[in-house]
């Protein structure tokens, strides 16, 4: 069973269609119980950095979380939910993010229409499960203000373009994370999942 977290905010329903549309079982569970007994888990994630860790913790998700990613079983953070897995955010000062991994996010420079908001090419940097079937170039949908700063470059799997190279996904062990949407992205982004239920 996949568990797609709720705490309150993101796209909830369109990844759970998603999934649902690939013919796999998925929960959306703000239980921690629910969370921690999950084969795969799912971090989806529409708003402020601040904001989600303050739902998350106050919905004790926080311990469930890190403990289901210290087990060892795949694990997938879209949009914000790749930034959360982080341990600072420029859009948030003094939060503590989950701190699944070293680094931090950032705001897009001066000059940059924000949002970055549509659709663009990802360079597959590092080989990933994630990648299977989707062609190098492919194009995603993105929506985001801020990027992902990992602070040791092996994890970044794939990048974009916008005002420089952006962080587009990470894959570390079973951790994986995408700044885009999958579940908004046709094709490519329906295979995306699909490899990940596979994983």
């Amino acid at each position: 069973m996949i568990a797609i977290i709720d705490y309150g905010a993101g796209n909830l329903r369109s990844v759970h269609k998603a999934l649902e549309h690939l013919g796999t079982e998925a929960r959306v569970s703000s239980s921690s119980a629910e969370i921690i007994m999950a084969d795969k888990l799912i971090l989806p994630g529409v708003g402020a950095f601040g904001k989600a860790l303050e739902a998350i913790d106050g919905l004790g998700l926080r311990e469930a979380i890190c403990d289901f990613v210290a087990s060892g079983r795949p694990f997938l953070g879209i949009c914000l939910g790749m930034q959360l897995l982080f341990e600072t955010s420029e859009e948030s000062p003094g939060a503590a993010g989950l701190g699944l991994l070293p680094g931090r996010v950032r705001r897009f420079g001066p000059g940059l229409k924000v949002p970055h908001l549509g659709w663009n090419a990802l360079e597959q940097r590092q080989p990933s499960p994630l990648w299977k079937g989707i062609p190098p170039g492919s194009y995603f949908y993105f929506a985001h203000s801020y990027y992902a700063e990992p602070a040791k470059p092996e994890v970044i799997a794939g990048i974009t373009g916008y005002g420089g190279p952006v962080p587009a996904a990470i894959g570390s062990g079973m951790i994986h994370a995408v700044q885009f949407h999958p579940e908004k992205s046709q094709q490519h982004g329906l295979q995306l999942l699909r490899n990940f239920i596979t994983l």
